[in-house]
């Protein structure tokens, strides 16, 4: 199976090292890529968001499957054009992507199709917002915070979580004076737990869960970014947890899309937060998580290709069951200096080529050296028997990196190893 994987991150990173461990994988290309990806993957120059140009390289490299990795491609409908082509995509239609690309689509759809999330209010004017965030005052606990969010695609930065509501009117009027809507939302209590599922539009198949570490400084202070880090599985998730978010969250969401005619066919990504009245939907994504992906990957036993090819053809129902190993990932993010409002770039990185570390924000330079080209600059994973032990040997690994001034967080996955998350 010759397979094109559409991105640039670590999440791409992830994705090729476990498709290129597939032996049904015989040949790999990565578009555009970045230097990590070049070492396991063709690099091909091409616009990600650009639907022509990404159905044009698929049929020009012949390409028997396409991956399309970040949202703004999916958004702008590269999964459509790809399928166009007659090429098996996986990845959701610009229509369905909407769950992500528009926050008030998602809850119209959640609405709809009885899913429990945040009650929400949609806004566009100044006037609005401010009675928003006065009724969501009224209606969540005394000190509780708020929760203002950009309705488009933010790369996982567009919300702000906080309890100064000129701090939370402030960010709600510069989304305003971007052109773009606002949902205020009540705020959820409890532990944050990532799910992903792939599925055909019918069949929906959930992955192992994460958690994502989302606040830049340790103790989860700093501002919110696109995720410090994540472990995976969860030893402190309820039993069952799985499960039941695939009966009250995943399934009626697919089949809701599907009603409408808009069926969803990808990676569906569930933000789900474990609250005292039960489980509740924070947000969908129509794709891999970053950085979840590099967590739940490296624990997934099944073959990579044969499952993406399966969602992507409409077979999903006739895949095997999935299968897993025993142990914990943990990805650590190193941050160039300045992320998330103004990080640096271009420095110099030594280290990048160790084992386990997966790139993000990277460049190569014309003497063979690799350059900072992002916020998130690596992603630095490990496995191990336990959380305590991949926790240690990633940390292990992030000591080996050099890039000036990098940022990291050194409590991940720390909580969970002290027991410290209870729902």
């Amino acid at each position: 199976m010759r397979v094109l994987v559409i991105g640039s991150g670590a999440r791409e990173h992830a994705l090729c090292v476990a498709l290129r461990a597939d032996p049904a994988v015989t040949a790999l290309a990565c578009a555009p890529g970045n230097a990590g990806t070049a070492a396991v993957a063709e690099p091909h120059p091409v616009e990600g968001a650009d639907p022509a140009a990404v159905a044009a390289l698929a049929t020009r490299w012949s390409a028997d499957l396409v991956v399309v990795g970040p949202e703004a491609p999916l958004v702008a409908g590269v999964a459509d054009a790809v399928r166009d082509a007659g090429v098996a995509c996986f990845g959701p239609s610009a229509q369905a992507a909407q769950i992500e690309g528009s926050k008030a689509f998602a809850k119209h759809v959640m609405t709809a199709a009885g899913v429990p999330t945040a009650q929400a209010w949609a806004v566009g004017t100044e006037a609005e917002l401010r009675t928003a965030l006065d009724e969501v005052a009224a209606l969540n606990a005394p000190g509780s915070p708020y929760v203002v969010k950009d309705d488009g695609l933010a790369a996982g930065k567009g919300v702000v979580v906080t309890p100064d509501r000129d701090a939370a009117l402030a960010h709600g009027l510069a989304v305003l004076a971007d052109g773009h809507a606002v949902l205020v939302e009540e705020y959820l209590d409890g532990p944050e737990v990532s799910l992903f599922a792939v599925t055909d539009g019918t069949t929906v198949l959930p992955l192992l869960p994460a958690q994502d570490h989302k606040r830049r400084d340790d103790g989860d202070a700093g501002p919110n970014t696109g995720g410090m880090g994540a472990y995976a599985p969860l030893p402190w998730a309820p039993s069952g947890l799985v499960d039941e978010v695939l009966a009250r969250v995943l399934q009626p969401t697919v089949d809701e899309l599907a009603r409408r005619g808009e069926p969803f066919s990808g990676l569906l990504y569930a933000g789900l937060a474990l609250t005292s009245r039960g489980v509740r939907v924070v947000e969908f994504n129509a794709r891999f998580g970053d950085p979840e992906t590099e967590v739940v990957l490296p624990l997934l036993r099944t073959p990579l290709a044969g499952l993406l090819h399966a969602a992507a053809t409409g077979t999903l129902a006739d895949h095997p069951p999935l299968e897993w190993s025993g142990g914990v990932a943990v990805v650590v993010v190193v941050a160039a200096p300045g992320y998330p409002e103004s990080p640096r770039t271009g420095s110099p990185i030594t280290g990048a080529d160790a084992e386990g570390v997966l790139h993000a924000g990277t460049r190569p330079a014309a003497d063979g050296s690799v350059h900072s080209a992002g916020g998130r600059v690596l992603a630095v994973t490990a496995v191990g028997a336990d959380l305590a032990d991949a926790r240690r040997v990633a940390y292990e690994r992030v000591a080996g990196i050099g890039l000036e001034g990098a940022h990291w967080r050194t409590d991940i996955g720390l909580a969970a190893l002290e027991g410290r998350i209870t729902v």
